[in-house]
């Protein structure tokens, strides 16, 4: 079915549906628009004027654009006033007897052709289905804020979905100016269900006392993120983090990979929700005082007789290069099961994922670098057992390979190692379950909550050998199934 221009119905006028309306009408559709609340409907196309008027100020658009899409927008006070059109937009209340009741409503007043969607983010597309007199035509169009700006759309296809219904919602997403993904109707689809670990091991490693929110921030930003896990957190809202990742919890039957962690539960039940209160796990009150990164050492000129670069591949050809530069003498060891560098006998080395202590007495280790090109912060942790003037030498060589290194405690995989290890192994199940193709993965994530890079992006990078050494020495160190790996990346 073609849905370009096809007049259509959207049920909701708050943030999203407003977002879709403005869409829609932008792209050449005559639209309706209904909500139960009275004036809100109004408000949201007052509200689209507004955003026009300032498009216009910038001129982005002409007065006369802006004066054709609202003309193409009716507000309706029934439903039946909609009859006639060939899609219908759902972006109400997340319950899922609301939105069953309200599709069955629907199906005594549009015509069997019209095409049904949810704009659903976590509530499965099947059970919205469920009781329908024709379930193959209700297929998820899941919207991401702000509409107008972000281009991912999910296109949720429940057990009985029709394979064309899905399709034609995919190629309208196209006319629209979106990029469409399909996926298949499981606990938070694409985008809900792989950027879990991005939150949950952030939370680990804060509640381990690893290290401090900000160095977390720091350290993940460098890599290429455009916000901390905290941040990201604080400007979501906590409270609507905390509410995704436990449906999501319940939904996998409290699958440990996705358990909600007691500390963000804690800032909710203390009504601490981020940005719309002023403070979650920053301040931002007027004059707030929030934590600031520990002060990276001066560089020195270190003393020593053998330096060695030990492994292969982009590590070890960007410290061998970094070396050569700051016209330091060493040797290459291209052979050697490790990647990093050797300083007459001690070891400061790439993480695999276990710990310093575990590999001896005077190692230290540092994160992964997937982007070695202004990367400031990195984290690294030394053993436990190391003598003090390594603890303070491992250090300066970091500095020396252009680094803002920040110590942590000696925990597997330490910050980025741990949090991509993850992503990825996430991403990897999904693709095995059917959820998605590997391609749709890296779209959803960069499109949907920016990410720099997709999980196979990043998994070709990292390779499939070193993820699995991560999450396995997780799992080591931890014990459980929060760490199994995905049938993928064997």
């Amino acid at each position: 079915m073609d849905l370009k221009n096809q007049p259509l119905l959207v049920i909701g006028a708050g943030i999203m549906g407003a977002g879709i309306l403005q869409i829609a009408a932008q792209a050449g559709h005559t639209v309706f628009i209904f909500d139960q609340k009275p004036g809100a409907a109004e408000q949201a196309i007052e509200n689209i004027n507004k955003t026009f008027q300032n498009l216009i100020k910038k001129e982005k658009i002409t007065s006369e654009d802006a004066n054709v899409t609202l003309s193409r927008i009716s507000v309706i006070k029934s439903l039946q006033e909609a009859s006639s059109v060939k899609l219908v937009i759902e972006a109400i209340i997340e319950k899922l007897e609301v939105k069953r009741a309200l599709f069955k409503e629907l199906e005594t007043i549009v015509s069997k052709d019209c095409v049904l969607a949810t704009n659903t983010s976590s509530i499965s597309v099947t059970a919205i289905a469920n009781g329908l007199s024709n379930p193959q035509r209700l297929v998820g169009m899941h919207f991401f804020n702000p509409v107008p700006l972000m281009k991912l759309v999910e296109v949720v296809s429940g057990l009985e979905t029709s394979k064309e219904i899905a399709e034609s919602i995919f190629n309208l997403s196209i006319t629209w100016n979106k990029t469409p993904v399909h996926a298949k109707s499981t606990p938070g689809f694409i985008v809900n269900r792989i950027a879990r670990p991005f939150y949950a091991e952030a939370l680990a490693l804060v509640q381990e006392q690893t290290a401090p929110i900000q160095v977390i921030d720091a350290c993940i930003k460098a890599v290429g993120f455009r916000m901390g896990p905290f941040e990201l957190m604080d400007l979501i809202g906590l409270d609507t983090n905390f509410a995704v990742t436990s449906t999501v919890y319940e939904a996998f039957f409290f699958d440990s990979r996705f358990r909600p962690s007691i500390v963000q539960k804690e800032l909710v039940d203390g009504g601490l929700f981020g940005r719309k209160t002023g403070k979650g796990f920053y301040d931002y009150s007027e004059n707030a005082s929030n934590p600031t990164l520990p002060l990276v050492a001066e560089k020195y000129t270190p003393i020593y007789k053998n330096l060695v670069v030990h492994g292969n591949g982009n590590i070890k050809k960007f410290i061998s290069e970094q070396l050569k530069e700051n016209n330091f003498t060493f040797s290459e060891n291209s052979n050697s099961e490790w990647n990093g560098l050797e300083v007459d006998g001690f070891q400061l080395r790439e993480t695999t994922g276990q710990t310093a202590s575990s590999l001896g007495s005077n190692v230290a280790v540092f994160d992964i670098c997937v982007k070695t090109e202004g990367q400031p912060y990195l984290a690294w942790a030394c053993s436990k057992t190391a003598s003090a003037q390594w603890q303070v030498d491992a250090s300066n060589w970091l500095l020396h390979l252009g680094f803002k290194p920040l110590r942590v405690e000696d925990r597997p995989g330490l910050i980025v190692a741990r949090t991509l290890s993850m992503l990825v192994n996430e991403a990897c199940d999904a693709v095995t379950q059917g959820v998605c193709s590997v391609e749709a993965t890296n779209q959803a994530m960069k499109l949907g909550v920016n990410y720099p890079a997709g999980p196979f992006e990043w998994l070709e990078q990292i390779s499939s050998k070193n993820v699995r050494e991560v999450l396995n020495a997780l799992d080591s160190f931890y014990r459980g199934e929060r760490y199994r790996t995905s049938p993928l990346l064997n």
